[in-house]
């Protein structure tokens, strides 16, 4: 298939972009940069020149495409402003069309806000954090069109060798010998997935048109705080040593999107796993190497 991605130099996006390539789709990346546009070419893709924040410089490229991919974002204040505009843009593409556009769009694990000793599932109530609460808007855009076949993904916090993923924080304090910096409490559960696994789940979804609405993708429901940093520890010479902070302290001194790290969660994938066959390759991280 022909598949646009929007963010496909990303953590998340990169290793979606290897998956489709080294499955023979063909595959297009939009970029602003030389470094970008390298990066891409080093995937196997091809890069294409442009902006989200501009769908005029890159909406040719959907006339020539089976499958969009948004993984892009800014975390900057107009971030739901630019992701509107850039899904408006595809659905105007598809009504052009005289078979629905295949979109995969993502969300992720915030959405679902607190779940406590509930694993949400897709039919769970959402309850998103304020600063990614846009992306309910925008999925709902998408899923009410008929002239789009949606899918609408929810990443589990995801981690890779690359840096670390989720657990770059902490791996940075770790390596430096300073305490580590726990957001929230100890207690906190992260749902986990390898970022290898989610770039299968993308690639599955991609080539299964017929299947649309919400898919979670979590390789383990909800890992204790507690348990990552003890792996973290073991991996580094480190003496343990670590500081709680509060919802309102991170949330002032990142940004407010900080909250979600904060959020105590579980969330379960078994519609994923039924609809396509995805199992995740890595089901504990501390057999990852990260």
């Amino acid at each position: 298939m022909n598949i646009l991605i929007l963010g496909g130099t990303g953590s998340i996006g990169s290793a979606v972009t290897a998956e489709l390539v080294a499955y023979n789709h063909t595959v297009t990346g939009l970029c602003r940069s030389d470094r970008s546009a390298q990066k891409l070419a080093s995937l196997g893709a091809q890069p294409w020149r442009g902006d989200l924040r501009s769908p005029a410089s890159w909406r040719a490229a959907l006339r020539e495409v089976d499958v969009v991919i948004q993984l892009a974002t800014s975390f900057e204040e107009d971030m739901g402003a630019v992701d509107a505009a850039a899904i408006e843009a595809i659905r105007q593409e598809a009504h052009h069309r005289s078979s629905p556009l295949r979109v995969l769009y993502t969300g992720g694990c915030w959405l679902y806000g607190e779940t406590g000793d509930l694993a949400a599932s897709e039919t769970s109530p959402r309850r998103p954090i304020p600063a990614f609460a846009w992306m309910e808007k925008n999925a709902l855009a998408l899923l009410q069109d008929p002239k789009v076949s949606s899918c609408i993904v929810h990443p589990a916090m995801t981690y890779h060798e690359d840096g670390g993923g989720v657990f770059s924080r902490l791996l940075t304090q770790a390596a430096t010998g300073l305490p580590l910096e726990v957001w929230g409490s100890i207690h906190t559960r992260w749902p986990l997935v390898h970022r290898r696994d989610l770039a299968r789940a993308y690639r599955l979804l991609a080539e299964h048109p017929e299947l649309c609405g919400h898919y979670n993708v979590a390789a383990q429901n909800g890992v204790p705080l507690r348990e990552i940093l003890d792996e973290i520890i073991r991996r580094h010479p480190h003496d343990g040593a670590y500081v709680v902070r509060n919802r309102k302290y991170v949330m002032f001194k990142y940004g407010i999107w900080a909250e979600g790290p904060t959020l105590d969660q579980q969330m379960r994938a078994d519609k994923i796993q039924t609809a396509c066959g995805w199992q995740p390759e890595i089901s504990d991280f501390t057999q990852a190497a990260f």
